[in-house]
């Protein structure tokens, strides 16, 4: 793994949430998805309810998350693209997600666990904009 891949795995250790990129009956799908880190992959925990697992299992997908709203000044945007396939998380692997959320769009959150295996990753950076005018104007 190169290090600008590794950075971009480890910055992914810094945000819970991401979104998962396929598509659905040939439309594009997008969905959120909270996510880990585990053994140089990215395991991702959904809503088995809304049905994205199947269309992403054993498919090509993206998946990208960012600190956007984090306030910071320095903003990054991680985006990988890998093959996606449902798995049974490992109570090690569990334990890293927490608690799973009790409801999703009104209806008991039944959870299904994907693991993309890194095949292609890139890091955007840039620094607020905000920040910078405010530089300016000093």
């Amino acid at each position: 793994m190169s290090p600008e891949e590794r950075r971009a795995i480890d910055l992914l250790r810094l945000v819970p949430y991401g979104r998962v990129a396929t598509s659905m009956r040939a439309l594009p799908c997008l969905a959120v998805a909270r996510h880990i880190v585990a053994d140089g992959g990215v395991v991702l925990r959904m809503h088995a309810g809304f049905g994205h697992h199947r269309a992403c299992h054993g498919s090509v997908v993206a998946y990208g998350a960012d600190n956007f709203n984090s306030g910071a000044e320095r903003l990054w945007s991680v985006q990988l693209t890998g093959l996606a396939t449902v798995v049974e998380p490992t109570s090690a692997e569990l334990e890293l997600f927490g608690p799973a959320p009790r409801f999703a769009h009104g209806e008991c959150f039944d959870p299904v666990h994907l693991r993309i295996e890194p095949q292609f990753v890139t890091v955007h950076t840039q620094e607020s904009s905000v920040h910078r005018e405010f530089q300016g104007a000093r």
